[in-house]
């Protein structure tokens, strides 16, 4: 008796641990609707309202008299999209080769990789301002994709999971069947390693949807931009910033990244569930 209300204690501790922290995940997120929906003054005001108040048509409204919202939308969606795929695509296939080829010169070419991984993306922004340039595509939205296309870090979890997740009894019945590189790729690989597709899109998607620093740098017209830089241009240098059409901006931004969430995170929980029954 004694062990079982021990181990009721314990589980019933944990689940009031999982229950406090999942609040405090999603108090930022709640505190954002709140504020998208005061006034700049009512933001400003002590104590706090933690109750959704009734401006968020006029902030919403605010907003786009501003700046070009869903332009700026529609430039981020297809960069982000363009990028996924291109990721999914490019790492994937580098991945396999080094999960579970042997060919002269693997492991260095994987130190390289690993090293390239550690470089801090803002030393990579100058030399590639500088490649974009010359190839005259800084303005364009191809200055987006074309460098994010494969990254060290998606290689480099798509190799683990592969190595782990695709038997060599596998490859080894494949080949006996007739199936090539790509045949295996397609057919072997691919629907065993769909759960690390799913994390490593959702990852490269909000990745992208909140890149901030290089679209400002690589799209030079004002009026061509991505969703996070539109958004910076609404905080004023004056300090009359309107706080409650900034966080209407911010939620409007953050409803594309929850329905990738929990595509993703849907496609993740349904494929590790077969793998079980399996």
């Amino acid at each position: 008796m004694k062990g079982m209300k021990g181990t009721r204690a314990r589980g019933l501790t944990l689940h009031i641990s999982l229950i406090a922290g999942v609040l405090v995940s999603l108090f930022p997120f709640y505190w954002t609707i709140v504020m998208s929906t005061h006034s700049s003054t009512e933001i400003f005001q002590y104590p706090p309202k933690l109750l959704p108040g009734s401006h968020f048509d006029e902030n919403v409204h605010h907003l786009f008299q501003k700046i070009d919202f869903f332009g700026s939308m529609f430039n981020t969606l297809v960069v982000a999209v363009s990028v996924t795929f291109l990721v999914l695509f490019f790492d994937s296939l580098a991945a396999f080769v080094f999960a579970k080829f042997h060919f002269p010169g693997r492991r260095a070419l994987f130190v390289i990789m690993m090293g390239i991984f550690m470089v801090p993306a803002q030393l990579q922004a100058i030399p590639q301002f500088v490649i974009m340039a010359k190839l005259g595509w800084i303005g364009s939205l191809t200055s987006l994709v074309i460098p994010a296309a494969a990254n060290a870090f998606g290689i480099f979890w798509m190799r683990q999971y592969m190595k782990g997740s695709i038997h060599d009894e596998l490859m080894d019945s494949s080949r006996l069947d007739g199936c090539g590189f790509l045949r295996q790729y397609w057919h072997v690989a691919l629907p065993v390693v769909r759960p690390g597709l799913a994390f490593l899109g959702i990852f490269t998607f909000m990745g992208q949807w909140n890149d901030y620093a290089w679209p400002l740098i690589a799209l030079i017209n004002p009026d061509h931009v991505t969703l996070q830089v539109a958004l910076s241009q609404l905080n004023s240098v004056n300090g009359t910033t309107d706080y409650g059409m900034v966080m209407a901006g911010a939620l409007l931004a953050l409803i594309p990244l929850l329905v990738v969430f929990f595509i993703g995170a849907r496609q993740i929980m349904a494929d590790l569930a077969k793998g079980a029954i399996r």
